[in-house]
């Protein structure tokens, strides 16, 4: 039997719906993957949730090392990657350098996951 005979729909363009809303741009969708790809790692994402439970929502690199059970310079390195991305800040206060959230970060990458 002929394919054709076997679909009930001659027009395949018939049966796709149009789209409803606006789809991810592509500078989105390119600030999204960075976004994600800094926060797809369990080191990071408890980073963040460390330093945001911390007093006042900021934390020294001294206080992440052990409860994280990383190396210091491991650790650096995740809050490096994080601070790249825009999700920490960075002060130096001495020889410790103290982190916190950026204010309204995460939310900016709800609001893109939102439109996806």
């Amino acid at each position: 039997m002929p394919v054709a005979e076997l679909l009930p729909v001659i027009d395949v363009t018939a049966c796709c719906a149009p789209l409803t809303r606006e789809t991810i741009e592509p500078s989105n969708a390119e600030d999204l993957a960075h976004s994600l790809k800094a926060l797809a790692d369990p080191a990071r994402l408890r980073l963040i949730s460390m330093v945001a439970s911390h007093e006042g929502a900021e934390a020294c690199v001294c206080d992440l090392t052990e409860p994280l059970g990383l190396s210091q310079p491991t650790v650096s390195h995740h809050l490096k990657v994080l601070v790249d991305a825009g999700f920490l800040s960075r002060d130096k206060r001495g020889v410790w350098a103290y982190y916190s959230l950026v204010p309204g970060a995460l939310d900016s990458v709800a609001h893109l996951l939102a439109t996806v």
